[in-house]
């Protein structure tokens, strides 16, 4: 007999019937759908309890491969730009992203770096479209692991603007898949803009779909082979796992639509939207527990996010403490091969089946009422994500939704004013825009403008 046997063979089991004649005795007659019921902004209805007798779920894909630990560098100087991606392979990356806002030489962006670390992972995010640069650049990195995320929507979602204009970007994203291989990680479907604005769960795996669906439309089928997604990850640590792993659940039904096989490429990074420069130590917290949720929802890359990034130029210490953060995750909390651990759990099976489904007849809804781009144009995606966020912002205003240093036990005698080295706040920029662009904002911000006019 096994010791798990042993255990519960010394209780009689309890049916749900049971319980919840038990749990109507406790509340004395009150309403146990209003009194121990929680309704979340995502929709979703949490229980006291989860049983075997009610347990439903859904078959989400396996991951096939470990994820690797990334580090993001912003590229402003070629050179100085390599120096710390070979520092950053040297301790422990596996993985880099170059967020490049120009045109770049790349002999001296990536000297040494497969010689010395050939099983390097790039990723690109870049700011610009030329067609005659990625060319050769895809030529230059052929026998590399690159992913290089062109993603139009993205640009058009952030900006207000295409990089050039409709007919051009479509046209050079078409040249440049009929010209490279198939196996080429080309386009991207970024949807931390959404997280990072104040979309609900249900809303960015509805909006990864159906953004993934307009270049399936596009460019064919085949095109499903060449996405990599990107999302944010906030401190909802169980529902944050449910959303990635409903979304590879969703991911694999839609492209059985198509007739089509692909894992899902999952790049992960904490979310900035509930970021603050006070007590910003906490902000280590908060990117602990949402890689943790990122690892363990199945994910193929994660980068973390610097404790001081909102407010500091980029340096080593944070960096490295970022970045350690993931190798202590990885080599010495067990989360090598933890995609797999939440698998079975009640709750999180309940939670995952329920942002599944919502979030299909969301993307159902997209899709009947013309498309991605079309409610884009419309300014139906933009409100939505305004909605939730306004919602989002009167909790935390009211104190329902906790930043602990911010609105839940601050320090009075921070002072931060002087520490500021690079501006943490909305910038309002006045531009032409095509449609209006998602704007991204973190939860403390009029919290921290309103402290920092009355520091001495």
């Amino acid at each position: 007999m096994s010791m798990n046997d042993f255990l519960f063979k010394e209780f009689n089991t309890v049916s749900t019937s049971e319980w919840k004649q038990k749990i109507q005795f406790d509340i004395k007659g009150a309403d146990y759908n209003e009194t121990l019921l929680t309704h979340t902004l995502d929709g979703i209805t949490v229980k006291p309890y989860y049983h075997a007798d009610e347990f439903e779920k859904i078959e989400v894909p396996d991951i096939h491969e470990n994820y690797k630990i990334c580090q993001t560098i912003f590229v402003s100087n070629d050179g100085k730009a390599n120096s710390i991606t070979l520092d950053s392979l040297k301790r422990g990356a596996q993985s880099i992203k170059f967020i490049v806002q120009d045109k770049f030489n790349p002999t001296l962006l990536l000297k040494n770096i497969f010689e010395e670390f050939p099983e390097t992972e790039i990723h690109f995010d870049f700011k610009f479209l030329d067609e005659q640069f990625l060319s050769l650049l895809f030529n230059q990195l052929k026998e590399k692991t690159v992913f290089y995320n062109l993603d139009l929507i993205k640009n058009l979602v952030e900006t207000g603007n295409w990089y050039h204009n409709l007919k051009k970007d479509h046209e050079i994203l078409e040249n440049l898949i009929s010209t490279t291989d198939k196996n080429l990680h080309l386009l991207g479907v970024n949807t931390t803009i959404y997280q990072n604005a104040g979309a609900n769960n249900i809303q960015q795996i509805a909006y990864a779909l159906a953004q993934a669906n307009e270049y399936l439309h596009h460019f064919g089928s085949s095109a499903a082979h060449h996405i990599q997604f990107h999302f944010s990850v906030g401190s909802n640590y169980f529902f944050e796992i449910s959303k990635l792993r409903a979304f590879r659940y969703l991911w694999k039904l839609l492209l059985s639509e198509y007739n089509v096989v692909a894992e899902p490429k999952i790049f992960a990074e904490p979310t900035l939207r509930n970021k603050s420069i006070y007590d910003y130590n906490t902000n280590i917290l908060r990117t602990t527990t949402e890689c943790m949720s990122a690892i363990l929802g199945g994910i193929t890359t994660i980068s973390n996010v610097s404790y001081d990034r909102i407010f500091s130029k980029r340096n080593e210490f944070g960096e490295r403490i970022a970045r350690n953060q993931l190798l202590i995750l990885k080599e010495e909390s067990y989360f090598k091969d933890a995609d797999k651990i939440a698998n079975n759990s009640y709750y999180i099976e309940s939670i995952t089946k329920q942002m599944a489904e919502k979030a299909l007849a969301l993307f159902k809804e997209i899709e009947q009422s013309g498309g991605f781009l079309k409610q884009l144009k419309e300014g139906t995606i933009q409100r939505k994500v305004s909605e939730n966020a306004k919602k989002e912002q009167e909790l935390f205003d009211e104190k329902k939704i906790i930043l602990l240093g911010s609105n839940k036990y601050p320090n009075p005698s921070d002072q931060m004013k002087a520490n500021i080295e690079i501006y943490p706040f909305v910038r309002k920029k006045v531009r032409k825009t095509i449609i209006p662009p998602i704007i991204q904002l973190r939860l403390a911000e009029k919290y921290e403008q309103n402290r920092l006019e009355y520091e001495a």
